[in-house]
């Protein structure tokens, strides 16, 4: 943690050294070479706020309803939950980063691993795949007068199926290193998927921000009714606190991921290939895709503990994933599952 804190630091300090450099360079010296020396700063520094989410966390999910949008609506209980979780970097070309989590929960004991969310950083990026409901995915262009300086964030699943993407700019203001997009659609988070039905995706404002002491996820989301004119149910706020903290099994995390990273490297090339062949694409299933990524864990879990040889796994796992994918995506109505709530409004 200490590590990715200096680079951190140390881009900033670099951001400043160019900047009072460039103050005392000759008139004659052109705004394009001023440009080119400063872009590179800032795109380290954007870099060093990306790799400092890396590490290992105690972690706390704090999710509250503030407002409700549907008469006779009455506001749920918040949600608090916590754990430890360790944030690896997976893979950097330089101008795309990957980051997966890896929760760890359980006694210290007999700690249980479960590969958690990953989110993927690519810095101005020609176009970035967003959700559009019903467990549907599409390509949108990112124009290129609006991609200067910026960085999409993709997260994906625990079966690194998708969940949702958006483009923005991290910025420094006041000195607080933040990253926050336009609002997006993303599906339920699997606390309401697994739990209730009354509306079908969040709009979410998504701010990641980096502290001394490690980082936090914010979340402004608007829970949507779909099916005609997407309707606000209620809104939520959201804070993932994600504190340095290693005494915990972090051991188990990275005996995990040493036993089944050659495993979801070929299940993360196949979900590539599906979204390049496609410019929209969706799983066949409505609601808690569990028939999709439960096996794809077990098949995880019997590579690392030696029961299942890699290629017969991967092989076993592409044809789970291509079963419930469709570039006809159709219409959002036939995707969507029956919302208690939406019947009551027709």
């Amino acid at each position: 943690m200490t590590a990715t804190r200096t680079r951190l630091f140390s881009a900033t300090t670099l951001t400043l050294l160019i900047i009072a450099g460039c103050a005392t360079m000759a008139e004659t010296s052109s705004q394009t070479q001023q440009a080119e020396i400063a872009l590179p700063a800032a795109f380290e520094q954007d870099r060093g706020s990306i790799l400092a989410m890396t590490g290992d966390y105690k972690v706390t999910f704090d999710f509250t309803e503030t407002i409700a949008f549907v008469d006779g609506y009455d506001l749920k209980e918040p949600k608090l939950s916590g754990g430890h979780e360790s944030v690896r970097v997976i893979e950097d070309r330089g101008d795309f980063i990957s980051l997966q989590h890896l929760l760890v929960v359980g006694a210290d004991d007999s700690p249980f691993v479960v590969k958690h969310w990953r989110q993927d950083w690519q810095y101005e990026p020609a176009r970035v795949l967003v959700f559009v409901g019903g467990n549907a995915w599409e390509w949108r262009d990112v124009p290129a007068s609006q991609r200067s300086g910026t960085w999409s964030q993709t997260v994906y699943q625990v079966d690194d199926a998708p969940r949702y993407g958006a483009v923005g700019t991290w910025t420094y203001e006041d000195g607080i290193a933040e990253w926050t997009p336009p609002h997006e659609w993303r599906p339920l988070p699997r606390r309401d998927m697994t739990t209730r039905d009354d509306y079908h995706a969040v709009d979410a404002v998504n701010r990641h921000v980096i502290t001394p002491w490690g980082w936090v996820h914010e979340q402004d989301n608007s829970k949507l009714i779909l099916g005609g004119a997407p309707r606000a149910l209620a809104r939520e706020v959201g804070l993932n606190t994600y504190r340095a903290f290693d005494e915990y099994p972090v051991q188990a995390a990275e005996d995990y991921w040493a036993g089944t990273a050659d495993y979801w490297a070929g299940i993360r090339a196949h979900w590539a290939d599906i979204e390049a062949t496609h410019e929209q694409f969706a799983i066949t299933i409505k609601g808690e895709t569990g028939d999709l990524y439960m096996p794809l864990l077990t098949l995880a879990t019997d590579v690392k503990d030696g029961e299942k040889d890699l290629e017969p796994a991967l092989t076993e796992a592409r044809a789970v994933i291509d079963s419930f994918i469709t570039p006809d995506i159709g219409v959002l109505a036939d995707r969507l599952r029956p919302s208690t709530v939406l019947a009551s409004l027709d």
